[in-house]
């Protein structure tokens, strides 16, 4: 869902398909285990309050606006940020930091779904005596409105919902007045849900901000300058676009009793958007500000100042994703598996990591820490640690493709830009003849999206949706190859991976425990077909004032900041 200003609606991925759906895309991302500098990963400890004061004001320092505060259309996490603690869905995530955040848990619904034995029907009950922020009360019905107000504003994601509820395709075009899928009962508050195929994902999707409930009859238009009122443990008090907004606790909220989602500690929290990241991180550096928004990058300059002047409110944090290197497996060099593996053994992870200014934990693997089924083996070619360009060197003569030209995509933006320059000097050295195209980032991903484009290879990345392998791996399924916004970079059509997905799928996000060996086998698969560079997880910066206590501080692996967290000392 992001790009830190990643508009991840790389969810224009539109998939042809009724049942290739579209995923958050190329952005810029993070994750992983821990980073080379002097604050490490995960060392903030978040959540564990000393005993902090309650009530008060805080001012989040923000470098990216939004796309919108209507959580209907939103989809960066500049977005959902703030959209999570305002518009509670029926299903939603724990306030927690790390795999525990992943961990769904029952929101405006009074249980997690009843699913059919087919995987086609989802059941939920709707809480009794919920109003929204505005006194209005929550009826079933409004969760029909909300998915079909989600739809009509075209939101990013909404292939999540079209490709598989029943009738949502025909809503999107126009051909029917409702979604004949859903079905509500205000008396009961029965809420059923039908899909035309399996998606185990679906509770995820559910959980997502973009369909959580608001009032039925509420404007189909963008309100982002004055958002539909929620529920959840805040409000929106004020909202000006592109300057900033204004988030109240919810007087109200504490009276439904929701199990497992906070009330939150601070009465107000102001957001103020600065796109000079280098004055952004000053002012919280300096207590002008209390918080440097995750979705922001920490100048290098920066960084060191704040390791010798405040580097018990900062920490590098966990966040899944997966920073890659695709190679077009349909046309040389890449078609050649040597020259797939030489490139994984020649590349120097840590090298990358450096040149991240440490917000990089080094991968192999293509689904990454935090997701069900990462694999924790050695990987099949080369080493987390370093890069043996003599080997890589032999394999590439091996498969007699030594002097093969190769041109290498990448953005214009910093480190990317850096990632790409490195790459490029190491497919030198292994003996192919590398040239360098450089495209701005505005452009980059539908450039390197069309079919007419045919890339050879370049820079990628993927920033989870939700947290569930399926959402990785629409990028090496061969249903998400597209002439436009094609997301399958590599190309990748492999029987064994297409039946496996077809397979694993279609189990509930609610039992992935039980089939993370079958996604860790397939992820293994993967990594020895070498059908992608992985080389780490982004890494993101937790930075607060010291008005703030940090160890209370939650980081969630999808919101990021978790503003019910947020306390003063």
């Amino acid at each position: 869902m992001k790009t830190w200003a990643r508009i991840v609606g790389a969810l224009l991925l539109t998939l042809a398909l009724a049942v290739a759906v579209a995923a958050c895309g190329s952005g810029s991302s993070s994750s992983s285990t821990s980073s080379s500098s002097s604050s490490t990963t995960g060392s903030s400890g978040g959540g564990t309050s000393s005993g902090g004061r309650e009530g008060g004001s805080a001012t989040i320092a923000i470098g990216t606006a939004p796309d919108f505060l209507d959580p209907s259309i939103g989809y960066t996490t500049q977005s959902v940020e703030t959209t999570w603690v305002v518009y509670t869905g029926l299903l939603t995530y724990r306030h927690a930091n790390g795999e525990a955040g992943t961990q769904l848990i029952p929101g405006l619904a009074t249980a997690l779904p009843r699913i059919s034995s087919d995987g086609r029907t989802y059941e939920f009950t709707l809480r009794r005596g919920l109003t929204y922020s505005n006194g209005t009360p929550v009826r079933a019905s409004d969760f029909a409105y909300s998915v079909e107000r989600m739809i009509r504003l075209n939101w990013g994601g909404k292939s999540f919902v079209t490709g598989y509820v029943v009738g949502a395709s025909d809503f999107d075009r126009g051909r029917a007045r409702s979604i004949s899928g859903i079905t509500t009962d205000d008396a009961t508050g029965r809420i059923t849900i039908r899909l035309s195929t399996p998606y185990g994902a679906m509770s995820n999707v559910l959980a997502y901000p973009s369909l959580a409930l608001v009032p039925s009859g509420t404007a189909m238009r963008n309100l982002s300058a004055d958002p539909p009122p929620g529920v959840g443990p805040y409000m929106f008090q004020s909202s000006t676009p592109n300057r900033g907004w204004v988030l109240r606790r919810n007087p109200d909220f504490a009276r439904f009793n929701i199990p497992d989602i906070p009330l939150g500690h601070l009465d107000t929290i102001t957001f103020n958007i600065n796109s000079n990241t280098q004055s952004e991180g000053e002012q919280v550096l300096n207590n002008q500000a209390d918080v440097f928004d995750p979705g922001d990058t920490i100048p290098p300059a920066l960084v060191q100042q704040i390791n010798s002047q405040a580097r018990d409110r900062f920490a590098r944090e966990e966040n899944p994703s997966t920073l890659y290197f695709f190679l077009n497996t349909t046309r040389a060099p890449f078609n050649n598996q040597l020259a797939r593996e030489a490139v994984n053994m020649a590349i120097d992870r840590t090298a990358m990591q450096r040149l991240a200014s440490g917000f990089l934990s080094p991968e192999c693997f293509f689904l990454p820490s935090g997701i069900t089924g990462h694999p924790t083996g050695p990987c099949p070619y080369g080493s987390k640690t370093s890069g043996d360009i003599a080997r890589a060197r032999a394999l590439v003569q091996q498969a007699g493709l030594t002097g093969t030209p190769v041109t290498v995509w990448g953005e214009t933006r910093s480190p990317r830009k850096e990632y790409v320059d490195y790459y490029t000097n190491v497919l030198n050295q292994i003996g192919f003849k590398a040239t360098e195209k450089i495209v701005a980032d505005a452009v980059y991903f539908p450039t390197i999206g069309n079919a007419k484009t045919d890339p050879q290879t370049g820079f990628a990345d993927w920033l989870q949706d939700f947290p569930n392998p399926s959402d990785f791996y629409l990028l090496l399924d061969a249903n998400s190859i597209q002439p436009t916004n094609n997301e399958n970079f590599s190309r990748v059509n492999d029987p064994h991976i297409q039946s496996e997905l077809k397979r694993l799928n279609s189990y509930p996000a609610t039992e992935l425990s039980q089939h993370a060996a079958e996604w860790q086998a397939l992820d293994e698969y993967v990594a020895r077909r070498a059908y992608v560079v992985v080389y780490g997880s982004e890494l993101l910066p937790k930075f607060y004032s010291n008005k703030l206590d940090f160890r209370a501080g939650i980081f969630h692996p999808l919101y990021l900041t978790d503003l019910t967290s947020l306390q003063l000392k």
